[in-house]
């Protein structure tokens, strides 16, 4: 069994969920041993993380704090490396440049299970960040998948639920909130919604008519499976 590196995500709560999941899955597969998992919290001013968040400003400033998190989960004796956290995949390139390593996408696995399952327009909440760097879109146009987003005003009201979850805040508003926004997309036809930022599992919300995935489920069932290959 590899050893799977972690990249912890601006919020620790969604890092304790994803390392606790991929336990849970693992022994699903196999009762032989725990999987060996280290985890890196990322030291990030708290101010970058809100600026990058709500303003989408000042992105750029993580980009050390990632690569000095991944290079010391590369001494640490990691097989591989996974962040769950979506919006800092904008990075991946600079990360996966700065390491020996591999280092799985979140976005690239998603986009490959929503293909596997045949879903071909898909509505994505996610931060600013996220949307305005298209990290889903590119991933999309090359299994040929449409999808929808939320209109600036709710995209200003999801941004100030995820910097809420980030700071451990968790209340039934935000998620009535949330749930509203994703009934929006139901005009917009499309085949499911996808929860691309994995603090927003944080809510649980559900829907009677759309089926909704949470890219953090998506993503600890392929880390586990490249762990056990």
């Amino acid at each position: 069994m590899k050893t799977v590196g972690i990249i912890g995500g601006l919020g620790p709560e969604t890092t304790s969920e994803f390392y606790l999941n991929i336990i849970f899955s693992s022994y699903k597969k196999t009762k032989k041993a725990r999987p060996e998992i280290i985890i890196a919290s990322v030291p990030l001013p708290y101010k970058i993380e809100r600026d990058a968040i709500i303003d989408n400003k000042g992105v750029d400033r993580c980009i050390p704090f990632l690569i000095n998190t991944a290079k010391r989960l590369e001494k640490a004796g990691v097989d591989f490396i996974v962040m769950p956290c979506n919006s800092l995949h904008v990075f991946i390139k600079e990360i996966r440049n700065a390491v020996d390593v591999p280092v799985l996408s979140i976005i690239e696995e998603t986009a490959n299970f929503l293909k596997k399952n045949n879903l071909s327009k898909v509505g994505i909440i996610s931060t600013s960040v996220t949307v305005q760097s298209k990290l889903y879109e590119n991933a999309f146009k090359k299994l040929g998948i449409i999808y929808e987003t939320p209109d600036e005003f709710q995209q200003v009201r999801i941004n100030k639920f995820i910097l809420n979850l980030v700071n451990g805040i968790k209340n039934n508003k935000d998620r009535q909130g949330l749930i509203h926004i994703i009934d929006s997309f139901k005009k917009k036809n499309v085949d499911c919604v996808v929860l691309a930022c994995t603090d927003l599992q944080l809510l649980i919300p559900k829907h009677p008519t759309l089926k909704i995935f949470d890219t953090t489920k998506i993503f600890v069932n392929s880390t586990v499976e490249y762990l056990l290959k």
